[in-house]
């Protein structure tokens, strides 16, 4: 494999136009210059995740190179906060170009782990739940961005979710977004972001690096979790017990992740009509997840 994987190269050009291409180009020399700097050898093939790439180096670590993007502005501030405990390591960083070197963990995400899925999760989410440090973007400055969008989407979309449930996500947004605690927040939890490593069982790995409430950031796993589960035998039941499940182990209060996770529905069946998902753009599989999100909505009215 090259030091550009050929599929890294067509998602982000598809994704990012342009600006993908340029960086793409450049993308050989930054590497150069930063494991040169860092006086890092390569010690493996290439691999990349949606928005990086990831060069295995010697002495048990990794060099990621992101595209540069406003979601990955904090990605080192939250690695720098948490200090290894929950998630790899930070050892060095360089802003400019989104390059960090990274503790290694090993190919194999939570995904792939068959047995005590939800609890290995809700451990490790409550250990990375730390007060925040200064300089990271708040969710609460996005509750009136999140109320204009479900409007908008209300109005100009085909759906059949009936006004009671935009009513009741708004609600959330308004009695919980707009007041959240001072605390770091992964920002993108999920399974895929969970790593079987070396020196703890399992470690996070690319956080977004927000403040905010946690009972929030629990949702975006307990998604990623509906969508993993389609066509299980009562998954509402299934995903009910989940989330108690994951309540209790993260120590949350699981109604609290209730109604988070009733906004984010209501956002993601929304989102899902507009853009597709990174796993559906369109198609039957689109139409299952737009539905489920449809039947949670309406059997978790907030």
């Amino acid at each position: 494999m090259g030091l550009i994987p050929e599929p890294f190269a067509e998602t982000t050009i598809a994704r990012e136009g342009e600006a993908g291409r340029a960086w793409l180009a450049e993308l050989p020399a930054i590497a150069t210059d930063v494991l040169t700097h860092w006086n890092c050898t390569p010690a493996g093939d290439t691999m990349h995740g949606e928005v990086g790439i990831v060069i295995p180096v010697q002495g048990h670590r990794v060099v990621k190179i992101s595209f540069p993007h406003p979601g990955n502005d904090y990605e080192a501030d939250a690695f720098e906060a948490w200090g290894g405990v929950g998630a790899v390591k930070l050892y060095q960083r360089d802003d400019d170009r989104y390059a960090l070197l990274l503790e290694r963990a090993r190919p194999m995400t939570l995904v792939e782990h068959d047995e005590d899925v939800v609890v290995i999760a809700g451990e490790l989410h409550r250990r990375l739940r730390i007060p925040a440090p200064d300089g990271l973007p708040r969710l609460s400055d996005r509750a009136d961005e999140w109320a204009e969008e479900l409007r908008k989407d209300d109005a100009e979309l085909d759906h059949p979710l009936p006004p009671y449930v935009v009513d009741a996500a708004l609600a959330v947004v308004a009695e919980l977004g707009r007041n959240q605690p001072e605390i770091l927040i992964h920002g993108d939890f999920h399974a895929r972001n969970i790593l079987r490593a070396d020196r703890e069982p399992w470690l996070a790995v690319d956080p977004k690096g927000y403040v905010g409430d946690p009972a929030y950031d629990a949702t975006t796993f307990l998604r990623a979790r509906a969508a993993h589960q389609l066509g299980a035998d009562d998954l509402i039941g299934l995903l009910n017990h989940e989330l108690d499940l994951f309540a209790e182990t993260a120590e949350i209060d699981p109604q609290r992740i209730r109604r988070w996770a009733y906004l984010n529905l209501v956002q993601a069946a929304f989102w899902g009509r507009r853009h597709g998902f990174g796993r559906a753009r369109g198609g039957s599989e689109l139409d299952r997840f737009i539905a489920l999100c449809d039947e949670l909505a309406l059997s978790w009215i907030a």
